[in-house]
């Protein structure tokens, strides 16, 4: 008996796929008008981008899922102060009672070169020592800006002057902090120019990315062996293509803020975690570098009029309260980034120590307690 000869399994024309893709495409011919059209070709590549976003975010989550989730914060003690607390005793408390182990710290110029080429650099001084003592870690941040109102913190001596001016002056002052804490066990890593390309919020003198990419080639030049972060600001697609390379990103995340624009209210962005996973998942696919949350917003954004330390708890609650920020904590972790460093930790002290409000700092420890 012959046997018929086995047909090679081929796509036929009505495959799943093609049917659907001809499907559309038929859909969208046969509209009258070229508006309709382009509306549905905008929600095909919005559906397509969407899609894609997700993918390698779930990649990317899944990547380091069994990494585990290291905590910090970031520390400014002219913040304690404003608030009302003693610095000292508030990252002794970080370290003592919330356990933490790694700390964003600032160098701002203003504050350790007052006067031209007189260099005091007491207050970092102590800082170092007590995260040494502690066993903890340190990022620090150099360059002209660094984290907190107004961004760029240069001293009044160099104020109004051109970039010709204070330029070689600034790289003599970052000279001068990697000489002195380059070699200390603590430094884990620098952070260079904080969110430097978010030219819409703060006041600084410049944004020319050639000053970036030579600020970045001093700092390797002194210290070749340090990591150096560059960070972005939080909700914007970019992709990092320019120079200069770093060794490492961060991103800033923020939830939950203010609108002073348009609607005059509080708004909730609408991002959920894996839209950051995948903003960090795209950069290591086109880098090979990963990302950090180097700002998780713990603290409460405010309407303009009121101030952090005294404003009404009712009002504080709105932006953040302990419920939000148990929230706050989980998603950080569902970004699938792993080194997070919390914003508004100052603040939980604050409100614990002179407010008779310890939710949020209790909260805090109890979330935190799970990953460490």
């Amino acid at each position: 008996m012959k046997t018929m000869p086995k047909k090679k399994l081929t796509k036929t024309k009505n495959s799943p796929p093609r049917r659907l893709w001809r499907v559309f495409w038929r859909k969208l011919w046969q509209q009258r008008n070229w508006f309709s059209r382009i509306a549905i070709i905008t929600v095909a590549v919005v559906i397509a981008f969407t899609a894609g976003m997700y993918g390698i975010a779930q990649w990317y989550i899944n990547k380091h899922q069994n990494e585990p989730v290291k905590f910090g914060v970031t520390f400014i003690p002219d913040y304690a102060r404003l608030l009302g607390v003693d610095p000292k005793e508030t990252m002794q408390a970080m370290i003592d009672d919330l356990g933490i182990r790694h700390f964003r710290l600032v160098s701002y110029w203003k504050i350790h070169e007052r006067y031209p080429d007189s260099y005091d650099f007491s207050e970092l001084d102590w800082q170092f020592e007590m995260a040494s003592k502690a066993g903890a870690k340190v990022s620090l941040a150099i360059g002209l800006r660094q984290p907190r109102w107004p961004e760029c913190h240069e001293p009044d001596w160099v104020k109004g002057r051109p970039i010709e001016a204070w330029y070689p002056q600034l790289k003599e002052y970052m000279g001068e902090v990697i000489e002195r804490y380059g070699d200390n066990p603590a430094l884990e890593s620098y952070q260079l120019e904080n969110e430097f390309f978010m030219t819409v919020f703060g006041i600084c003198p410049d944004h020319s990315r050639w000053r970036l990419e030579d600020e970045f080639d001093y700092v390797k030049e002194i210290d070749a062996n340090t990591p150096v972060i560059i960070s972005r600001s939080n909700n914007w697609l970019g992709l990092p293509l320019g120079g200069p390379r770093p060794d490492e990103f961060a991103i800033s995340v923020y939830k939950r803020v203010w609108d002073k624009t348009f609607t005059k209210r509080y708004f909730e962005y609408p991002m959920p975690a894996w839209f950051y996973g995948a903003l960090a998942g795209a950069t290591e696919l086109l880098t090979g570098k990963d990302m950090q949350i180097h700002e998780l917003q713990a603290e409460a954004w405010l309407p303009e009029g009121y101030l952090m330390y005294n404003a009404p708890l009712s009002e504080l609650y709105k932006s953040m309260n302990p419920e939000r920020l148990k929230d706050r904590i989980k998603y950080g972790v569902d970004t699938g980034m792993r080194d997070i460093d919390l914003w508004g930790v100052e603040w939980w002290y604050q409100m614990k120590t002179k407010r008779g409000a310890p939710e949020l700092w209790d909260t805090a420890k109890t979330e935190l307690a799970k990953y460490q």
